[in-house]
């Protein structure tokens, strides 16, 4: 029987991870979880707009009914300085979930998702 020590282990199984499908991680900020590096980045931008008074404010994964038992969860909605608003997803990879999501939200809302 083997043994294998602390660092032994902990080395086998950060090499035995299961790599992400779209090679992106989950990254925290704030005490958020951001599923990408790329949206946390987003996350710190609208932060600092939001100290230069550039938008009024925002809100991290709104969900939208689309039919019962539907939902889509945006990225963020920016809520800018003339009133208007913007949906916004931060995509690496648009899949085709998101992409029949995004046609429905659009057509019931009538808004446009903004990608970034």
């Amino acid at each position: 029987m083997e043994h294998w020590s602390v660092d032994e282990y902990k080395e086998f199984t950060n090499k035995s991870k299961k790599k992400s499908k779209y090679r992106s991680y989950k990254v925290s900020v704030d005490g958020h979880t951001f599923d990408s590096q790329k949206e946390a980045d987003y996350y710190c931008e609208l932060k600092l707009k939001v100290k230069a008074n550039e938008i009024k404010g925002f809100c991290l994964q709104p969900t939208f009914i689309l039919a019962p038992g539907l939902k889509y969860k945006a990225d963020f909605i920016v809520f800018n300085n003339d009133n208007t608003n913007e949906i916004i997803d931060v995509k690496g990879f648009k899949t085709k979930e998101y992409i029949a999501k995004k046609k429905v939200f659009e057509d019931k809302y009538n808004l446009k998702i903004k990608e970034i």
